[in-house]
């Protein structure tokens, strides 16, 4: 139905300015709490958003147990260590930087579905696009730098760092979505719904074990903070993974895995006029490569196949023209 079709593309939209706001987020959260606990509060408030969906929806829970051993580990590469790795990034990169890194995603989803998980197979394009993927990292992280600015290596240093955990974060995204293919798609399937609570709420569960290591401290709450911290969890982790689900089923990975072009271009611009901040010229260039990558490695952009001699003269049988 057309209202369907649209209500798809809304949330579709929505995710990306959600997602992209994200980064905005967890930097002025940071201005009052630690990482951990800016993790920790994300990932508990999404859970209980989460939770309300399903009881507003009356959606049933698996029984298997291997299900949920499943979502412990997807709990912990796809929210827990990724949220944690973000935020803590934030205090050395910029926002627009760390929303820059998060495109990388597909990049590092291509190598462990087909290098670690082996549900898939890399074709020349493909290779092709985790190289140029590859070589867009190598020139955001810009490691020139440390040559011409040898004062300022210390600060350098601390921003190499951070570049390397929001390089993680990615690294644990991919990972997932390469989990969830070998694991879950196939030999265990659950509602979107269902995925969505349970790859958050095991991330709640496993910081809430870890509290006095990630969320005690002091805090210092104003009403920005408060405000960005409700947003990220309530909607940024909550309500966005029950979007991003309902547009998986929709549309496919392919296509939804399509938001990763918007978050970065939100979380950049967002950077820029809310926070005053900078980028130098090697991020965009590397985040082009980084986007050229992605449409090589997921199939929607091809090199031109080879021909063979004699493939120039006569039109194979029933092939269209």
């Amino acid at each position: 139905m057309p209202q369907n079709r649209l209500a798809v593309a809304l949330q579709f939209s929505a995710l990306g300015l959600v997602w992209g706001a994200s980064f905005l987020f967890m930097k002025v959260a940071l201005g009052g709490v630690s990482f951990g606990q800016v993790a920790w509060a994300r990932l508990l408030l999404g859970t209980l958003t989460l939770a309300v969906l399903l009881l507003v929806t009356r959606t049933r829970l698996p029984k298997q147990p291997i299900v949920y051993a499943h979502f412990v580990v997807i709990g912990a590469f796809g929210c827990a260590i990724p949220f944690l790795l973000f935020a803590w990034a934030e205090q050395y990169v910029t926002s627009g930087l760390a929303s820059i890194y998060n495109a990388v995603t597909p990049i590092t989803t291509a190598l462990m579905v087909t290098l670690a998980f082996r549900v898939e197979k890399l074709d020349r394009s493909r290779v092709l696009g985790v190289i140029a993927g590859i070589i867009g990292v190598v020139v955001i992280i810009g490691p020139w730098s440390f040559a011409v600015n040898q004062a300022a290596h210390g600060d350098l240093a601390l921003e190499l760092a951070g570049q390397l955990a929001c390089l993680g974060a990615a690294v644990c995204y991919g990972f997932t979505f390469g989990y969830i293919r070998r694991f879950i798609a196939a030999r265990h399937p659950v509602t979107g719904l269902t995925a969505a609570f349970f790859q958050v709420g095991m991330g709640a569960l496993i910081l809430l074990v870890l509290t006095p290591v990630v969320a005690l401290g002091p805090v210092s709450l104003d009403l920005p903070i408060v405000l960005s911290l409700l947003t990220l969890g309530v909607l940024g982790t909550g309500v966005a993974y029950f979007w991003y689900m309902n547009v998986l089923n929709a549309w496919g990975p392919t296509a939804t895995s399509t938001v990763t072009y918007l978050t970065p271009v939100v979380g950049v611009f967002l950077g820029i006029v809310l926070l005053g901040e900078t980028l130098s010229w090697n991020a965009p260039l590397g985040a082009l490569l980084v986007f050229l990558g992605i449409l090589l490695a997921q199939g929607r952009l091809h090199l031109p196949r080879r021909r063979s001699r004699s493939a120039g003269t006569q039109k194979p049988a029933g092939e269209a023209g």
